[in-house]
């Protein structure tokens, strides 16, 4: 597979597309056994994007298991999916068993949250095949300084990568989608434009710097507004 171009998806069945192009590469040709897709637009509907990933994953030749943090989740899961109903679980049937003769499969969490932190982590280091995480979150805003944030910075969370990450910003948008960079993208008045790449996922500074350019301090500002507001929606 070749590297993508700098192009943004054109609609969400596309993003979806190019994620689970992004995690197959990743998945054959990359290091690395825990592997991250996250699309982050506001008011996704997260379980129907899970069944059409789920299904691209068995026609691409693999057979995963889908993990989801309660059993309620994992519930409506089954009902509305019933052929993959049996390849589904919740956080907590892992931890008491449920698979253990399959742990070689791709195992699929969904939407972890800081809250699921201690049983992603047991369960994740207890899996022997691979794993993908869509649409986690492993970081609390609450705990993000002190001993406990950098312990995880250092640790679990720190031995994922990304394989797709795609985030509209006020001004634009964030890209990776393996093996390619990261891309900046500014929304221009005939559409995006790809406007600089990064080999690690840039910081705030970074992507407004890019958008705005260095003298533009009321952008900025706003984009800082941005990121506050965000942080505090998860």
């Amino acid at each position: 597979m070749t590297a993508v171009s700098a192009t943004l998806p054109a609609d969400l069945m596309a993003a979806e597309v190019a994620a689970l192009d992004a995690l197959l590469h990743a998945l054959k040709h990359e290091q690395g056994n825990r592997w991250s897709v996250t699309w982050r637009f506001e008011g996704l509907r997260l379980l129907p994007v899970v069944i059409r990933f789920a299904h691209g994953l068995k026609e691409a030749g693999l057979n995963p298991i889908l993990a989801w943090p309660d059993a309620g989740a994992a519930a409506l899961a089954q009902r509305d999916a019933p052929d993959l109903s049996g390849d589904c679980c919740s956080l907590m049937d892992l931890k008491r068993g449920k698979f253990s003769e399959s742990n070689d499969r791709l195992l699929v969490l969904i939407a972890p949250q800081p809250s699921d932190y201690e049983e992603l982590e047991s369960v994740s280091e207890a899996w022997q095949g691979p794993v993908a995480m869509l649409n986690g979150r492993l970081e609390d805003a609450a705990v993000g300084i002190g001993n406990v944030a950098r312990t995880r910075r250092r640790g679990f969370v720190s031995t994922w990568q990304v394989a797709y990450w795609l985030q509209p910003l006020a001004a634009g948008a964030l890209q990776r989608q393996c093996p390619s960079p990261w891309w900046v993208f500014r929304r221009d008045p005939d559409g995006h434009r790809a406007v600089t790449s990064f080999e690690s996922r840039p910081e705030p500074e970074a992507i407004e710097a890019a958008l705005y350019g260095e003298g533009a301090e009321l952008e900025r500002q706003m984009g800082a507004m941005d990121r506050f507001l965000n942080d505090l929606q998860g």
